[in-house]
């Protein structure tokens, strides 16, 4: 039998984090809920969670301070939950690392596709493989094939020795494709995957991104953006 994914609830609301426990339990995972950050950061090196649901408005260390920490040592999976629904609040937590972000009160099926999603995306990051020199090196939050790295956990690319500079979600769309070579991703799947749920949009942003990312980077001897007329992109890797 496979072994349940395993997340943690951090919440000082026991109330909330039970029931979040309840949703997440009916969907077969095994769940720890804690109600402070000290105690979050002890459960994170004792229980192990593939992923990690972060209140902000905690008692002693805020969530902000407990993501600080966790992401010294983890990429593992964030979704911060606040009250706080300013702009300000999402994308500091995101700079932080999170990987995303719900504003409270929230619906328990959305919350439960949310997590869905994140961990599909976890796994969808293929060990890597060496039994060619075009396939990428992969470890934690980055990939690396011959003249470029893309490394999310610092959101940083080095293309033939030289850093460039994109913004945020053009390094995502890169990296996304990278960690998955050779596999073909419309571009509602891209949309779904780096812009989530609340973006509001059509699927002519992930042309331009991609148009912005070949100009930044040239196709490679070994790999290329390349496009699937008809379906959508994908990161080719030549064997």
């Amino acid at each position: 039998m496979a072994e349940k994914q395993r997340i943690l609830i951090v919440d000082d609301d026991e109330n909330i984090a039970e029931l979040i426990s309840l949703y997440l339990m009916k969907e077969c995972y095994e769940t720890k809920c804690v109600l402070d950050g000290e105690e979050a950061l002890l459960a994170f090196r004792e229980f192990h969670p593939h992923l990690i649901l972060l209140d902000l408005m905690l008692p002693g260390m805020d969530g902000y301070q407990v993501c600080r920490e966790i992401r010294k040592d983890s990429s593992v999976p964030i979704i911060m939950l606040s009250a706080k629904g300013e702009i300000f609040d999402k994308v500091l937590g995101l700079e932080l690392g999170a990987d995303d972000y719900m504003i409270k009160p929230f619906d328990s099926k959305e919350l439960v596709a949310r997590v869905k999603a994140v961990l599909r995306r976890t796994a969808a990051q293929p060990a890597a493989s060496h039994s060619a020199s075009s396939m990428p090196v992969q470890k934690g939050r980055y990939v690396e094939y011959p003249d470029l790295t893309v490394n999310l956990t610092n959101y940083s690319v080095i293309y033939n020795g030289h850093s460039v500079e994109m913004p945020p979600k053009e390094l995502e769309l890169l990296y996304f494709l990278a960690s998955s070579p050779n596999q073909v991703f419309t571009r509602e799947q891209l949309l779904d995957h780096i812009w989530g749920y609340e973006y509001i949009g059509d699927t002519r942003t992930v042309d331009v991104h991609i148009k912005r990312l070949r100009e930044k980077i040239k196709d490679h001897p070994g790999w290329a953006l390349t496009t699937v007329w008809g379906v959508g992109y994908k990161f080719e890797v030549k064997q």
